[in-house]
């Protein structure tokens, strides 16, 4: 493990644990409470032995009644420290969750801006769940309960050595099932969890993709597929659930046993008599609370697997999103884009996607990206919106560079559309005005105006207030990408950035974008348009030519165009005046 790699695991561990610190105080009420219900268990054990040496031999009603009464009293006490500290716990578990939720949220929309991680489902969340269900569980208890396993050994030893004998036997067997129900059970849970993850995998990208599927008749076979691997993962949840059932059943009826072995030993030895009736019921009592720790981390044994797996994949989760450090807020986005040999590669890729950039756009004017499909004319646009870092070279948004600015900061001073026009869960007016907490109603109706959207908007059923559905699934293409034109627009930021426009856009619409860009132009806005269509290309002052890897040719539209025959460059080499090469 290398050094980086080593500072982010001690990184990402130490953002684990500081929630826990931060509760110190509660463990320890929950600690202090445990301490006074163990000695109250010792009531049970304590009356019997009155109850069967001193009441029953005195034949005293009176002694009875007052030992009932001062049972009664620790029984209660007991039942309601026993509950408190529960509800401790479960406190403990949930401002656990509570702290981590945004910072694993966010770790994990970080993620999913990679390629490989795109498809596949969120489950930082649910392993987060599953500490949270671990930390709020009985398994805490047992550990809080587990150091008063020896005490309660020492009492039996007191009681006779020979029952000391049969309970220290008695968790020697415990330990050694408990032993034998981790090394039997973590690997089929680990399976469990790797086949329902690909499962989960599969039914994100079904649903994602239902149409398709069902255009191309492929609903069955996909269907057959993931019922194969989600029987793969039942199986060996099943497995599992199985071995650690099977445990948890021998543990208890292991339990049982051997307080009737120790209620046997017992009466021996009142026979020889060597202790009394009551010492024989007491010790039975106490060997029951003696064991009772082991047992109970058994039967938790699967959660505690689960929530130990949880924490390992959080760990990597954080370790590939560190936390971003804090930045200076820097001034209003201003002035041109300056690239200046720089690279682009998706995160995660050591080979670059395209190299050798070249280029600038001041305010007012407009640069086109063109070149065949698969150039890398949309990575370049996600590293010029921020999406993802620079490989490797210089790219300046207003004199600073990208890393110099606080993410959020700079987004909402960059007008961005992608290719598929996101939309996100909520109504028009909300994605607009991008879900901000006060939005500002007038800039609202500006930038639909602008975007040519807002009669489009009007004839919705409830016009702005119309749901647009998981991803804009109520709206059309055409609608979903001029809602998210107008989304763009919100805000009058400096810089806009368009991969493939107009690609779902009719005539009308198409016509609002032209008159749009324009406008920006005119405003001296920088534009950047990912390009194919002619329409789009024409409304640029420059244009980056990219084939192959490499930016092939910069300059003014007219130049490279005359270059360029349907987006690749001519055999000729372009030595011509104004066109970089």
């Amino acid at each position: 493990m290398g050094r980086a790699e080593k500072e982010a695991l001690d990184t990402a561990t130490k953002e684990l644990r500081a929630p826990m610190k931060g509760m110190r105080h509660l463990f320890m009420m929950a600690g202090l409470f445990s301490l006074v219900v163990n000695l109250l268990m010792l009531t049970g054990p304590l009356f019997m032995l009155q109850v069967y040496d001193r009441v029953l031999a005195s034949g005293s009603v009176s002694t009875l009644v007052a030992l009932s009464v001062l049972a009664t009293v620790l029984f209660i006490s007991m039942g309601l420290l026993d509950h408190l500290r529960s509800r401790i716990l479960a406190r403990v578990g949930a401002r656990y969750q509570e702290s981590l939720d945004a910072r694993v949220f966010d770790a994990g929309l970080s993620r999913a801006t990679l390629p490989m991680e795109r498809s596949r489902p969120l489950t930082a969340l649910r392993d987060l769940e599953a500490i949270q269900r671990l930390l709020a569980g009985p398994a805490p208890l047992a550990f809080f309960d587990a150091p008063w396993t020896p005490i309660y050994l020492a009492i039996i030893y007191l009681f006779h050595p020979y029952m000391g004998y049969l309970a220290f036997a008695a968790i020697i067997l415990m330990v050694i099932l408990t032993i034998a129900n981790e090394a039997s059970s973590r690997t089929a849970h680990e399976e469990a969890s790797k086949e329902q993850a690909s499962a989960d995998a599969i039914l994100q990208s079904v649903r994602r993709d239902a149409e398709t599927a069902a255009a191309l008749g492929m609903r069955q076979t996909l269907i057959d597929r993931w019922q194969q691997i989600r029987q793969r993962a039942t199986g060996s949840r099943m497995r599992a659930s199985d071995r650690s059932g099977g445990f948890s059943a021998t543990s208890k009826t292991m339990r049982f046993y051997l307080q009737s072995a120790m209620l046997g030993l017992g009466a021996y030895l009142v026979l020889q008599g060597e202790i009394t009736a009551g010492v024989m019921i007491a010790a039975s009592i106490v060997m029951g609370r003696t064991l009772a720790p082991v047992e109970q981390a058994i039967g938790q044994w699967s959660t505690v697997q689960r929530a130990r797996e949880a924490w390992g994949s959080l760990k990597e989760v954080l370790m590939a999103s560190p936390p971003r450090p804090a930045r200076v807020a820097l001034p209003a986005l201003s002035g041109a884009v300056v690239a200046k040999d720089l690279q682009v590669a998706p995160p995660g890729s050591q080979r670059p996607t395209v190299e050798g950039l070249d280029f600038d756009v001041q305010p007012g004017q407009a640069l086109g990206i063109i070149g065949p499909s698969g150039a890398g004319k949309s990575t370049l646009a996600r590293v010029l919106a921020g999406i993802w870092p620079e490989h490797a070279g210089s790219l300046r948004l207003g004199g600073a560079t990208v890393n110099q600015w606080e993410p959020d900061d700079l987004g909402r001073q960059i007008g961005y559309v992608g290719q598929e026009s996101a939309l996100f869960d909520g109504t028009v007016f909300e994605n607009v005005s991008r879900f901000v907490p006060e939005p500002d109603s007038e800039a609202v109706i500006a930038a639909v105006r602008q975007a040519g959207a807002l009669e489009m908007i009007m004839n919705l059923p409830d016009g702005f207030n119309t749901p647009v559905g998981t991803g804009g699934s109520m709206l059309s293409g055409g609608q979903r990408q001029r809602i998210a034109l107008a989304r763009a627009l919100y805000g009058d930021p400096h810089l806009y950035i368009f991969d493939e426009p107009n690609a779902n856009l009719d005539a009308q619409g198409e016509q609002a974008l032209t008159g749009a860009i324009a406008d920006l132009k005119k405003r001296g806005k920088i534009v950047i348009i990912v390009a194919h269509r002619p329409a789009a290309i024409m409304l640029c002052d420059k244009l980056v030519m990219i084939q192959n890897g490499r930016q092939r040719m910069f300059g003014n539209r007219d130049e490279v165009l005359r270059h360029t025959v349907q987006g690749f460059p001519r055999a000729v080499p372009p030595a011509t005046a104004g066109v970089t090469p």
